[in-house]
């Protein structure tokens, strides 16, 4: 569980070129009880201190001479190989906002400061920043647990196991027993649960007119808890499509319902997309990992980044659609960090990386192909060795009428 102390200990990085911005927002944080505040003038160093110290926060000036903060940002995303910024945005330009959310950025604020939206800024971030790192250390210190629990009760195992299956029976539950066929689209999915059951799934829908939706979330936790927060989340949002509602207020009204009754440390990534039968349509990314679209025509791989908080943590969050355009062959690739998080036995990741390679050679072969590529690649990367986060992906390829 965080706590007021875990954040205000949380290790912040101020980089402006002027030195006098930086004494300021050193002065603002340190008077708002913020007590680990590095600073630097020099953009360059930026990638180097991240690199040694981990910062839960960088406070990000976008314009200084000889390299400006989105050449930071390119920086970083190098030194933070799961595709998370911490970064918070400092900007008197507002043309400079979105580019910088879409550069990866998760928060601005402008100049000149305000004092009480800085404030509530930065604790945003650093909360939802810690709250997803001890998610994931949960996860570690439970699979590292096991000897423990073997050593439990005969009662205490049975009891495990009984709510273990019904975790994953539920689980299983959520996910579509057959794949849907939607007008020049090809669909793939995969969804394999870690030994504790996670809260991973996916689903589609039917829209009007040949429109349809698709949607890939990650609850974070494990067993009961996730597996109940992942059921009321799909059935929440299977009614507001049904009624009708527009993503973006769909998502909008699932959140406020997951921030009333979800638990305190839970919350919820999710990736959602619309597409109509020539490829237009929109996405919203909340607080979830980089996804892939590859382009047939050129062989890129574009990177649709989250601009929008988690869902269950913020009440006043509001989500907004960016565009989406799928051209002939291409192929969007949807998927859970637990992925890319993947371990071998000697705990390497099969990391972003590896996951573009195999898009790169085997997209212009077809969904069918990269679908088989992947799962070859996870199988001999991983060698049998039980993973502790659900590994789940998508792959939607829009392709000739004909062949659809």
């Amino acid at each position: 569980m965080i706590s007021p102390a875990d954040i205000l200990h949380a290790p912040i990085l101020i980089v402006d070129d002027k030195e006098v911005n930086v004494r300021l927002l050193e002065g603002m944080l340190r008077v708002a009880g913020y007590t680990s505040v590095d600073s630097t003038t020099d953009p360059n160093q930026v990638c180097n201190l991240h690199r040694q110290n981990r910062y839960s926060l960088i406070l990000l000036d976008m314009q200084m001479p000889g390299m400006d903060g989105f050449q930071v940002m390119e920086g970083l995303r190098e030194v933070e190989e799961e595709g998370y910024l911490p970064v918070l945005v400092i900007t008197a330009q507002p043309a400079h906002k979105l580019h910088a959310l879409e550069a990866g950025a998760k928060d601005f604020v402008s100049k000149p400061f305000d004092l009480a939206e800085l404030r509530a800024r930065v604790h945003n971030i650093l909360e939802v920043r810690l709250l997803h790192r001890e998610a994931k250390n949960y996860v570690r210190e439970l699979e590292a647990s096991r000897e423990v629990i073997r050593l439990q009760t005969l009662a205490e195992q049975q009891r495990s196991e009984q709510e273990l299956t019904l975790a994953q029976e539920t689980q299983e539950s959520l996910l579509p027993r057959s794949l849907p066929r939607f007008e020049n689209y090809n669909i793939h999915a995969f969804c394999r649960p870690t030994r504790y059951v996670g809260g991973d799934f996916y689903d589609f829908q039917q829209l009007t007119a040949g429109d349809w939706i698709g949607v890939l979330a990650d609850v974070s936790g494990k067993g009961i808890p996730a597996a109940l927060l992942s059921s009321m989340l799909l059935g929440a949002l299977s009614v507001e499509f049904h009624s009708g509602t527009q993503p973006p207020e769909a998502l909008n009204r699932v959140n406020r319902l997951l921030c009333e009754k979800s638990l305190p440390f839970q919350f919820v990534t999710l990736f959602l997309f619309v597409l109509n039968p020539d490829g237009m349509g929109q996405f919203i990314s909340a607080g979830h990992n980089p996804i892939y679209l590859f382009r047939a025509a050129t062989g890129q791989i574009d990177k649709l980044r989250s601009d929008a908080y988690v869902l269950g943590m913020f009440d006043e969050a509001v989500y907004q659609p960016r565009p989406l355009q799928l051209d002939k062959h291409d192929i969007l690739v949807v998927y859970s960090d637990g992925l890319t998080d993947a371990e071998n036995p000697r705990e390497e990741r099969f990391g972003p990386e590896r996951l573009r390679n195999i898009i790169r050679q085997e997209g212009p072969a077809g969904s069918k192909v990269l679908e088989q590529a992947i799962l070859k690649a996870i199988e001999e990367f991983t060698r049998g060795m039980p993973q502790t986060d659900d590994i789940t992906f998508l792959l939607v390829e829009r392709r000739d009428a004909e062949f659809a």
